[in-house]
């Protein structure tokens, strides 16, 4: 069962007519009834009851549009929620001990922000005890510190001139 056919059906049974459903679609509609016979047969059962004019749902049609229904707001939701994460975005703060390192954050920043420009910094000089504190209780994301300090519990990069 394909998600294509399955808003064919959807659309056949909005319109109540294969005719205009083929052309909302834009597809024939020989098409057009040969899918939704092949969706029929795979199910097994008919799912409208046809006419010269219009076409209207049996039970079985009637229960797979709700089906469909909720399959396709679940689909649209996954892709809103993947859409949404595929755009980085938020705050990162970072801490400084030593205004020195200023320029280089300087520049990091710069290079990120071209590539997730979404993304907004919050900067913090102090210390670099208070730093660490700051990074400890999470309140910090990222610290520039200069050495010598020690780093044993931290996934740290050494920078270098």
């Amino acid at each position: 069962m394909e998600f294509r056919v399955l808003k064919y059906f959807l659309t056949v049974a909005r319109e109540e007519n294969m005719t205009k459903a083929a052309e909302i679609l834009y597809i024939t509609q020989p098409t057009l009834s040969r899918q939704i016979a092949e969706l029929e047969e795979e199910i097994g059962t008919p799912l409208f009851v046809r006419s010269n004019r219009n076409v209207t749902l049996t039970d079985a049609g009637v229960l797979l549009r709700r089906r469909v229904e909720e399959l396709l707001a679940i689909e649209e939701k996954i892709k809103d929620d993947f859409s949404k994460h595929s755009q980085t975005c938020g705050n990162a703060s970072i801490g400084m001990a030593e205004a020195t390192s200023a320029n280089t954050v300087a520049d990091i920043i710069e290079i990120f922000r071209r590539k997730y420009p979404q993304v907004k910094f919050d900067l913090y000089t102090a210390m670099a005890d208070q730093v660490l504190e700051r990074i400890d209780k999470g309140i910090t994301d990222i610290g520039f510190l200069l050495e010598p300090i020690n780093v044993d519990k931290y996934d740290f990069v050494r920078l270098h001139d």
